[in-house]
């Protein structure tokens, strides 16, 4: 359930298209673990995240699950059922969240008022399409490794000796969700390429010591 919370994070300032619009809302602190919007729903709220992270994702009902995304601060979510249809996809919070909730006719009135959010939020729905494009095309051409080192690739930060290391905590669950495989499979995939000196932990952050093999 949300908690009401009286101020937004003090160590956060939103991006200025966003600051009126987070001031005609409702702030709200969520667990984590909540579940903000479920995928096939009708719903008419925008969530804009303010701490923590969010995560787009599918579930089949076999329990199989595939992450679109992961969303932070700044970010904000539930803009694709704003015609009215149904979401296309379910939120939750991956840890402790703090969201402002805006609904559809408070968004329609700022848009109104600042016409240049209109076209921020339809740069917003165009760049999500292309990442949608880009992981659809992922998943039809590349085998589950292909798949594992480009989502490592993406996910990680070059460093001055050559390596590359995570920018977050993933688990192998995290992993599988982002590239539509079992959770055993990304387990035995990272094992032989840690056995091969491929990868390693630093910090509890996966580290690429060095070039992954284009195949395994």
């Amino acid at each position: 359930m949300p908690l009401d919370v009286p101020t937004l994070a003090a160590d956060f300032t939103l991006p200025p298209l966003l600051q009126g619009l987070a001031a005609q809302g409702q702030r709200r602190r969520y667990r984590k673990g909540t579940l903000l919007i479920q995928e096939g729903d009708h719903g008419d709220t925008l969530f804009i995240i303010v701490s923590g992270r969010l995560r787009a994702f599918s579930s089949s009902d076999s329990g199989r699950e595939i992450t679109y995304g992961v969303y932070g601060p700044g970010e904000y979510m539930g803009e694709m059922s704003l015609d009215g249809g149904p979401r296309s996809a379910s939120v939750e919070t991956i840890e402790t969240s703090e969201c402002i909730v805006v609904g559809r006719d408070t968004l329609r009135r700022y848009i109104t008022e600042q016409p240049d959010f209109a076209f921020e939020l339809l740069a917003k729905v165009i760049r999500r399409a292309r990442v949608a494009t880009l992981n659809a095309r992922q998943l039809a051409l590349n085998d589950t490794y292909g798949r594992l080192t480009a989502t490592l690739q993406a996910l990680s930060d070059p460093q001055p000796d050559g390596s590359r290391i995570a920018r977050e905590r993933l688990t192998h669950r995290d992993l599988a969700g982002r590239i539509g495989c079992s959770r055993e499979m990304v387990s035995r995939l990272l094992k032989d390429l840690e056995r091969g000196d491929y990868v390693d932990q630093v910090d509890g952050l996966l580290r690429m010591k060095r070039a992954l093999p284009a195949r395994w």
